[in-house]
């Protein structure tokens, strides 16, 4: 009963977080802060995982598929694949609900820890939509960060298949461009969008109704990242089975 307790509360959130908006001049301020925080701000963490991971995929690919009777353009139409679907989209997400994820939490339980949040409702604040809406509307930059991250991972895979010897530059990026479908774009996109949905809003949920102490804010990020994560990986299932069964 707790956990539909949970979900009940959370969806309300939700709703909530829509009512009674704060003035645009304040907003406007805290978007371009939690845009700085949140997108900016994981940019470089985000960039380092992809190259390298890309040149990760890209050699045990290669180590796999060493026979001569297959062409070694499969390296790079592997990569290309394992990047655009999976890898940028999910594993980055996931990476990033305990980077962002506990940050957001961390913040709004200290915000409620030293009755911030309180005192914002006594000056008859929506709390909610002044500390959850900025990170939403933030988060739809979200699908910036993903590019980036397919972008740096294919170029991994290229310097790993350039300098490991595995294939020649042409074959790679003829693997590239091997039976592109404009679909798996869209599908990579779609689902960050949702993941970025899922970063905003369950992090905020555990740090805004938290109780306790500073050792409860800990608490609550360990939490928030656990639940964030699982909730990406059963969005990840559900939509994968929708989008490309």
């Amino acid at each position: 009963m707790q956990y539909l307790h949970n979900i009940g509360t959370y969806f309300l959130m939700i709703v909530e977080m829509f009512r009674k908006p704060t003035k645009w001049s304040v907003m406007k301020q805290l978007i371009l802060k939690d845009i700085d925080d949140l997108v900016i701000g994981s940019i470089g963490i985000v960039a380092f995982i992809s190259f390298f991971v890309g040149g990760v995929v890209t050699i045990q690919t290669a180590l796999n598929i060493d026979n001569p009777l297959i062409p070694r353009s499969l390296v790079g139409f592997a990569t290309r694949q394992s990047v655009i679907l999976e890898f940028a989209p999910t594993f980055i997400s996931i990476i990033m609900a305990g980077k962002v994820g506990s940050f957001i939490t961390s913040s709004i339980g200290t915000m409620r820890v030293t009755e911030q949040i309180d005192a914002l409702e006594v000056m008859g604040i929506n709390a909610l939509n002044y500390l959850v809406f900025p990170k939403f509307i933030a988060l739809t930059l979200y699908p910036f960060v993903i590019s980036i991250a397919m972008f740096l991972g294919i170029m991994g895979g290229l310097a790993a298949c350039v300098f490991g010897n595995y294939a020649s530059m042409d074959d790679y990026i003829t693997g590239i461009q091997q039976d592109f479908e404009p679909f798996h774009m869209a599908y990579a996109f779609i689902k960050t969008l949702l993941f970025a949905f899922v970063l905003a809003t369950v992090p905020s949920y555990h740090g805004f109704y938290m109780k306790g102490g500073a050792l409860e804010v800990g608490e609550a990020s360990t939490t928030s990242f656990v639940w964030t994560s699982v909730v990406i990986i059963l969005l990840n299932y559900i939509l994968t089975q929708m989008l490309l069964s």
